[in-house]
């Protein structure tokens, strides 16, 4: 689980912080926003989740709040992606993003099964 935990702790923190710390790169990429107010309370909220994951991770410390919510922020990321891009509203580029949260989920599970 230290693993699963540092790679997303990490993705989140790094992902988290480029909207923090550059708005119109993350932009560039991810497609215009409307509400930045918005973009930057998720990326805040990233931030502490990815803080939170690495010191877990760093501390083996694995209780199932924590399991709870690395899979559920992954899974809440992933709804997220589908939904909004399915119904046009953001960037095709967020499928990326889907791919990584499929990937996060499925590897707890596997971390947490073994």
């Amino acid at each position: 689980m230290t693993a699963v935990a540092l790679a997303q702790g990490s993705f989140y923190l790094v992902t988290g912080l480029w909207s923090l710390v550059h708005i119109a790169s993350f932009q560039k990429v991810t497609g215009p926003k409307t509400d930045l107010w918005l973009v930057k309370t998720v990326g805040a909220l990233l931030v502490a989740i990815g803080a939170g994951l690495m010191l877990a991770a760093v501390n083996d410390q694995f209780d199932p709040s924590v399991v709870l919510i690395a899979v559920a922020s992954a899974a809440v990321l992933l709804a997220v992606d589908l939904i909004y891009v399915y119904k046009r509203i953001i960037s095709p580029v967020y499928l990326l993003d889907a791919v990584a949260e499929t990937g996060l989920i499925a590897w707890w599970f596997i971390s947490l099964y073994r």
